[in-house]
């Protein structure tokens, strides 16, 4: 699993490198990183972010997030936005219960109403699904993976609100094409349960205290298993494989793919 890095100002911040691969090597630590929003990063009083060395920022989310809590970038760094979710939000007028975490869980009887009885589970599985098929959504992978294969590409990191779900995917491709089996990949998903949960703990208390369904809660601040297949199912039913996936859905070229998987991998 990705190495979790206890940054003063920035939630759920992990490097990818150290993850197992199916071959015996590894991603190599120190080049892509993941994490929630950057709306609190204090660069000057953060030494273990700072240290890190990262030159490029992806943030997935969409415009309303970003304009409530903006990205606090340290000097000289690239900031970089691709809206997964922009086309989702588009359809329907209102973001997607992945991208409103506070907003969904401020009133108990509509969270139980609109999200109670499975309905949570069932809408981010679609969220999942739009995160494989909206053209948005293959934009924004497209650029995580064209800046990771980027010739002059230093260690990057891309997030999104909570540092789960958007984020989450994009980690899942990225792992799959580097060679981790589905074991590694599942486990590295669910693995940021633990700081997603801490991170969103008043949120949940207060949900909880005002008569809030537990359950629900968990439901959209945590990760389950059932999210992460929804898009491999979407991945496999339009395009066989992710390696399909990424070269016909997200349109890379297998030549950026070679580049990206040699940087980013180590044996032994």
């Amino acid at each position: 699993m990705a190495e979790p890095i206890a940054a003063a100002t920035v939630a759920n911040l992990r490097d990818l490198g150290g993850t197992p691969l199916a071959d015996g090597g590894r991603v190599r630590p120190g080049l892509v990183f993941r994490s929630g929003q950057l709306d609190r990063l204090d660069p000057t009083a953060d030494d273990r972010f700072t240290a890190l060395g990262i030159r490029t920022i992806l943030d997935l989310r969409t415009d309303p997030e970003r304009a409530a809590h903006p990205d606090r970038a340290p000097d000289g760094v690239r900031l970089l936005t691709a809206d997964a979710l922009a086309d989702k939000l588009a359809e329907f007028g209102v973001a997607p219960a992945a991208a409103q975490l506070k907003e969904v869980l401020a009133d108990p009887v509509r969270a139980e109403r609109e999200l109670g009885g499975g309905k949570a589970e069932a809408l981010f599985e679609e969220t999942y699904r739009a995160l494989v098929s909206t053209a948005s959504a293959q934009t924004a992978y497209r650029t995580l993976l064209l800046e990771l294969a980027a010739p002059d590409a230093g260690p990057l990191l891309f997030h999104c609100t909570a540092g789960k779900d958007r984020t989450g995917w994009g980690a899942s491709v990225i792992l799959a094409l580097l060679g981790a089996d589905d074991a590694t990949i599942e486990a590295e998903y669910l693995s940021v349960n633990t700081a997603v949960r801490a991170a969103f703990a008043p949120l949940i208390e207060g949900f909880t205290a005002q008569g809030g369904n537990p359950d629900v809660a968990l439901a959209v601040i945590g990760v389950v298993p059932g999210y992460l297949h929804a898009a491999q199912d979407e991945v496999a039913t339009r395009y066989g494989s992710v390696e399909k996936y990424v070269r016909e859905g997200l349109g890379v070229p297998d030549e950026a793919v070679a580049v990206l998987q040699k940087r980013l991998t180590s044996t032994g």
